[in-house]
C-alpha cells in the first residue's frame, strides 16, 4: 500500500474506487470504512482517536514504509491527528476541502438537522439529495454507483446511507474539536472547494498550516462543490502523483 484513503463523514471507502481505478491504476490504495460507516465496525468509541487507533493497525499490517494520505472533509481532521501521532508512517497529505476546527453552533445544526430527517422516501429521493447539494457537478454515473454502494432499504420501505445514525451525531461533534497540525516537514496539499457554503476550510486553519508548514504547503482553490475527488478526479490524481513522487 503507498496511499492510504480517508473519505469523509457520511461516505464510505468505495467512493474512492473511480478515482483510483481510473486515474491511479498503477497505484495500491487502501480506502478502508471508517468506525460506523459502510461494512467497518459500529461499536463506540465514535471519535477521531479511535480512527487514528484503527489506522495504526492497518497501517501496521499493510504499509511497507510511510504513505501519502489523500482525505476528503472528515477524513482530513483524521489525516491530520494521524500525522501528528505517527510522522514517521506519513510522507505526505493532500486535504480536499478538510472539516477541521469547525464551529460548534453549526454542527450543532447539522446534527439537528440530520437528525430530524436521516432517510428518504426512496432511491430518487436520495439522488435528488445528493446532486442539489454538495454533489452537484459530478459524473452522472459516480452518483449511480454512490446510489448503488451504500443506499440501504430500510424496514419500512424508506431508505438510508450505510452508516451509523449515533456515530454520525457524535462525529459532528468531533469535528468541532481543536485544529491538530502535521509536523514540519510533511509536504501537505490543501484544497479548498469554491462553492462550499458556509466554507469548511477556515481562515484559521490556512494560517496555521502556513505558519507550521511553511514552503511545504500547496494551497489550491477549485472551482466545485465540496465533493473535490468525485468532481475533480483528473486533477486530485495529478495533487496525488505530485505529492508520491
Amino acid at each position: 500500500m503507498r496511499l492510504l484513503a480517508l473519505h469523509g463523514l457520511t461516505g464510505h471507502g468505495q467512493r474512492w474506487g473511480h478515482l483510483a481505478n481510473q486515474y491511479l491504476p498503477e497505484i495500491a490504495v487502501a480506502a478502508p470504512d471508517l468506525i460506523g460507516h459502510g461494512h467497518s465496525s459500529w461499536e463506540a468509541p465514535w471519535t477521531i482517536d479511535a480512527n487514528v487507533a484503527a489506522l495504526e493497525d492497518l497501517l501496521e499490517r499493510e504499509s511497507n514504509g510511510p504513505v501519502v494520505i489523500v482525505a476528503h472533509s472528515f477524513g482530513s481532521a483524521i489525516a491530520l491527528r494521524l500525522a501528528a501521532a505517527h510522522p514517521d508512517r506519513v510522507s505526505g497529505l493532500v486535504l480536499l476541502d478538510p472539516a477541521v476546527g469547525l464551529d460548534g453552533g453549526w454542527m450543532l445544526e447539522i446534527a439537528e438537522a440530520m437528525l430530524a430527517s436521516p432517510d428518504y422516501a426512496d432511491a430518487a429521493e436520495a439522488r435528488a439529495a445528493k446532486t442539489n447539494g454538495s454533489w452537484a457537478g459530478v459524473d452522472p454515473a459516480v452518483v449511480d454507483a454512490e446510489l448503488d454502494q451504500h443506499l440501504v432499504m430500510l424496514p419500512g420501505g424508506r431508505c438510508t446511507w450505510r452508516l451509523s445514525l449515533p456515530a454520525m451525531m457524535s462525529y459532528w461533534s468531533e469535528l468541532a474539536r481543536d485544529i491538530i497540525l502535521p509536523p514540519k516537514g510533511i509536504s501537505t496539499t490543501l484544497v479548498r472547494a469554491a462553492w462550499t457554503s458556509p466554507p469548511y476550510v477556515t481562515d484559521r486553519l490556512v494560517a496555521d498550516l502556513r505558519e507550521r508548514l511553511g514552503e511545504d504547503l500547496r494551497y489550491l482553490t477549485f472551482e466545485c462543490d465540496h465533493m473535490v475527488a468525485e468532481t475533480k478526479p483528473a486533477e486530485v490524481a495529478a495533487l496525488i502523483r505530485e505529492r508520491m513522487s
